[in-house]
């Protein structure tokens, strides 16, 4: 396991799934796994997020010694690590091979994608802080690579397409988990919450010349029903829009490819 220093000293090459995970997969207390120890995790999570969870309150959901954790990881860390890829498991690779086309096998994984990251509104900003190199995290970077492999764009252009569909969706979730949280904790809707919060906005005098060339799409969005509908909405076309863009730029490529 990857010890606390260690991280310190190199994080580039600081990972639960870089060591050897064999060594403890069994000896520790009766009725205690890693996959416990895991989905309690994800709990406490889900619940009261990333600054809550300690291996304190880990023992304590587990009904068991925080040194009896000890036995299947050595930090904090390797539990996220752990959860992190346990999350991606979320996303339905068989769906993904349903689907018919390159297409709608990217808006297979990109809808997947965003609701796994509006589920767990911890999960965004743990993937941006640890190697997501666990079996579930390479297999969905997979089937990311295979469907944009289909565009037909040329192989140097593959990575920048994945960013700008993916890095899209990491984004797009990543703000509507955090809306969704600060709805809750405020102990509203995210329909009350909103329509509070652009009230206060645009009944304040000191945005009302800031407010003026916004107001026509302002209402414009306003018009959409509830808050959900605009983010289904909103995503779906986005998603259009990106496809739309890698359709242009495989034409462009065939056509530079055909005047050289």
């Amino acid at each position: 396991m990857v010890k606390a220093a260690d991280r310190a000293k190199n994080p580039a090459r600081s990972s639960v799934w870089l060591e050897n995970r064999a060594a403890r997969s069994g000896g520790g207390p009766a009725g205690l796994d890693r996959d416990r120890i895991v989905a309690a995790s994800i709990r406490i999570l889900d619940e009261e997020g990333l600054a809550k969870l300690s291996m304190r309150k880990l023992a304590t959901e587990l009904n068991v010694t925080a040194m009896s954790l000890y036995w299947y990881v050595d930090t904090k860390d390797d539990i996220i690590e752990y959860a992190v890829d346990t999350c991606y498991a979320e996303i339905d690779l068989a769906a993904v091979d349903a689907a018919e086309g390159w297409r709608d096998r990217i808006r297979v994984i990109a809808l997947d994608y965003r609701r796994m990251l509006v589920r767990h509104a911890w999960m965004s900003p743990s993937a941006g802080q640890y190697l997501n190199i666990g079996p579930n995290a390479i297999a969905v970077g997979t089937k990311i690579q295979e469907a944009i492999r289909d565009t037909g764009l040329p192989l140097e252009r593959q990575p920048s397409a994945m960013s700008a569909v993916f890095q899209f969706v990491y984004g797009y979730g990543t703000i509507e988990s955090q809306f969704q949280r600060r709805a809750a904790e405020a102990g509203m809707s995210q329909d009350d919450f909103y329509g509070e919060s652009m009230k206060a906005f645009r009944d304040d005098p000191q945005f009302l010349e800031a407010m003026e060339p916004m107001v026509e799409i302002l209402d414009e969005r306003a018009s959409h029903g509830s808050v959900t509908e605009i983010w289904d909405r909103d995503f779906e076309y986005a998603i259009d829009v990106l496809i739309a863009g890698i359709e242009v730029m495989v034409e462009r490529s065939r056509t530079q490819a055909q005047e050289e």
